[in-house]
């Protein structure tokens, strides 16, 4: 199992298109991966419900774990599109 934490750097937070963006990415992987606020439940990356539901705004810190072949790689993109302006 891998993780990583990333600071949510987009003005909207993890909502809408950032979100769409980081749920595309996370249901191409034949894993599976969770998200949260740091301390927070986690819930499925790959539903645009839950990750919206959890409302992260700028500046927030939030925990993303997979676990599989590629998980890696995987985290590695989610991040950076989670600490895209």
């Amino acid at each position: 199992m891998a993780e990583r934490k990333a600071t949510i750097a987009a003005e909207v937070g993890l909502h809408a298109r950032p979100a769409a963006t980081f749920v595309q990415t996370a249901a191409k992987a034949a894993i599976d991966v969770t998200v949260g606020k740091a301390n927070g439940p986690q819930v499925n990356a790959k539903s645009i419900l839950s990750v919206m539901a959890l409302d992260v705004r700028q500046g927030e810190t939030i925990v993303i774990v997979a676990d599989g072949e590629g998980a890696e790689e995987l985290l590695d993109e989610l991040v950076k599109i989670a600490e895209a302006p």
